[in-house]
């Protein structure tokens, strides 16, 4: 098969940002928004009727489907051509409805707090209501932290040119970055998308340590912006918690992503006591680099021993691995990728004027999934192009289901993309036909736990310092880059030769306005993959539909409750936490012994 490396798109809105369809959609939206807040205006509830609430929440279910198609499509338009403007006046007009939507929400959450509990458990468990009664109860939640409506809509409102123009603001800055790199006494120019997949995997040192220097200067200079950007962003944030009456900045994450911080924390410090053989195989890794202490720019880099030619996939062979591997433990997954690269559904086309990272987005008008990464044939690609299809898997078993037991948070978001991952990191490992292929292949799987224990750590690390010093004042840009340092020296246990100072400004992650902490659940979803991943290994593809049914219920219960009922664990104990880190052990022992002799 020849797959398209460029997504379709005009089958979701035909046109580009140019698209009449598009446009007809979102004046469509506005006038189903209007609708929906005189209703919720109008409701009141009484035991005995409760056919005008389903009207209203029917009503919401096409609101979030419709405009989580047209987010979808302008996000695409934008990630595909950093420099499309007229999709960035697009977004600015989408963005513009929330304030009304959100009105109503504030409305329909606030009555939800006022209904005595009597007449609430009333209407939980009305048979129309049940499949909904998680989801409610948080909006019930969420109503008794609201503020009067006309507050909530100052806030709301404000949030377009605060939180979201922060945010979009990043973007701007980022697509203006150009990195310079000289090979063959010829300079060319690199997106920033361009010049990281370069500087992290080029077999090269001497090419990686150039683009590192230049990375670095590159967002240095840019600095002050990104400075004023992140301050200015989670100011925003902190203020709007601040009249909230909430003082734990992580109190809205954890709830966003139904998690304990007794889990949380228990997680955190099972890694810590675990750290010490990570910090030894990047020791190991330098070592066979050549060197006595891992430098930052190496720490992905490809490992390659003797005469070996590191394996790499045109687009085409990682599309049929991925399907092949798929089909050992879901059939019903490999069909699903099978579709998805038969329907162009991917974005892989690696070119200037693309955004930098990888992602998965829903189309839930149309069931359907897109997913934008730069493909540069690289074992890690096919890995990031498995993780993003196991995100697109995962919406794919929650279509029939109501929008709101459709809306899963982060944390088991990455569950699903990891386990596919994992799945094509094993596979690969399998296949190594020599002890040198596979110590490349070793180290490749064992990237994604260095990134999530010591990477995603430092992160963690990071915001936590950053927050608690904004919550005082202005932080300037000298403490954010100490910060972030500190955070790193911690996160990887001094382990590293040479850290990555303005890596706070070269991070999306850290500027993205709808999800705070956009790093733990990142860990989370790892670790708990690699339990789902041991189970499945057990009963083959008769965890099929055990595994569907775990992830039709992401968004219908805490995470404590989706462990305890599909995998019967207590995430709030270091037992479930330690067999996952146990199983990176022996990956991390089985590494030690390959290499040994080649650094002596």
């Amino acid at each position: 098969m020849n797959y398209s490396l460029n997504w379709d798109l005009d089958s979701i809105f035909s046109g580009g940002s140019n698209s009449l369809a598009l446009n007809e959609r979102m004046t469509e939206l506005e006038s189903q928004m209007e609708n929906y807040y005189q209703l919720v205006g109008n409701w009141e509830f009484t035991p005995e009727d409760f056919e005008q609430l389903q009207t209203i929440l029917q009503l919401q279910a096409k609101i979030s489907d419709g405009f989580t198609q047209c987010d979808s499509y302008i996000t695409a338009l934008l990630s595909a051509n950093v420099n499309d403007s007229q999709a960035k006046i697009l977004s600015g007009k989408l963005y513009a409805l929330l304030p009304r939507l959100q009105s109503a929400e504030t409305v329909l959450s606030t009555k939800f707090a006022k209904i005595n509990e009597e007449h609430w458990q009333t209407l939980i468990t009305n048979s129309n209501f049940q499949l909904l009664a998680f989801r409610l109860n948080e909006l019930r939640r969420d109503g008794a932290q609201l503020l009067s409506e006309s507050e909530e809509n100052i806030i709301n409102t404000l949030s377009l040119d605060g939180l979201n123009a922060w945010s979009s603001h990043y973007d701007t800055i980022v697509a203006s970055i150009k990195i310079p790199f000289t090979q063959n006494g010829e300079t060319v120019e690199l997106s920033a998308g361009q010049a990281f997949n370069k500087m992290m995997s080029d077999p090269d040192q001497e090419i990686r340590k150039t683009l590192f220097v230049a990375w670095e200067t590159a967002w240095k200079e840019k600095a002050p912006l990104f400075g004023d950007t992140l301050n200015h962003l989670d100011g925003f944030r902190l203020s709007t918690y601040k009249l909230h009456g909430i003082t734990d900045y992580l109190q809205k994450p954890l709830e966003y992503n139904r998690l304990k911080k007794e889990t949380l924390d228990v997680m955190w410090s099972t890694i810590e006591k675990n750290k010490q053989p990570l910090a030894d195989y990047l020791t190991r890794k330098a070592n066979l680099f050549g060197k006595e202490k891992m430098e930052w720019q190496d720490q992905d880099a490809p490992i390659i021993l003797g005469d070996l030619e590191e394996k790499t996939f045109t687009f085409d062979e990682a599309a049929a691995f991925i399907v092949e591997n798929f089909k050992k433990f879901s059939p019903k997954m490999a069909d699903f990728a099978q579709s998805a690269f038969e329907k162009s559904w991917i974005e892989a086309e690696d070119r200037p004027g693309k955004r930098p990272g990888g992602y998965c987005t829903e189309l839930p008008e149309t069931k359907e999934s897109r997913i934008f990464m730069t493909y540069s044939n690289s074992v890690n690609e096919v890995a990031t192009l498995a993780h993003e299809l196991g995100h697109a898997f995962h919406s794919s078993t929650m279509w029939d289901l109501p929008s709101l037991n459709r809306e899963y948070a982060m944390n088991v978001a990455e569950t699903a993309s990891t386990f596919a991952e994992l799945i094509v990191a094993d596979a690969t490992l399998k296949a190594a036909k020599s002890k040198e292929e596979q110590i490349n292949l070793l180290d490749t799987k064992l990237q994604n736990a260095l990134a999530m224990f010591m990477n995603i750590h430092s992160r963690f690390i990071f915001e936590n310092s950053f927050y608690t010093a904004r919550q005082k004042g202005l932080v300037s840009e000298e403490e954010i880059t100490s910060m972030m340092i500190d955070a790193q020296k911690e996160g990887y246990q001094d382990a590293l030769a040479s850290y990555h100072p303005y890596f706070w400004s070269a991070k999306l992650h850290f500027f993205i306005d709808d999800v705070p902490f956009y790093n733990f659940p990142y860990t989370f979803g790892y670790l708990f993959s690699m339990g789902i991943y041991a189970y499945a290994n057990q009963k083959g593809t008769n965890f099929e539909q055990e595994y569907i049914d775990l992830l039709r219920d992401t968004a219908s219960m805490t995470t404590e409750e989706l462990a305890k009922k599909h995998l019967g664990v207590d995430l709030t104990k270091p037992d479930f936490w330690q067999a996952g880190i146990d199983m990176v052990l022996d990956d991390i022992q089985q590494f030690m012994e390959l290499t040994e002799e080649f650094v002596q």
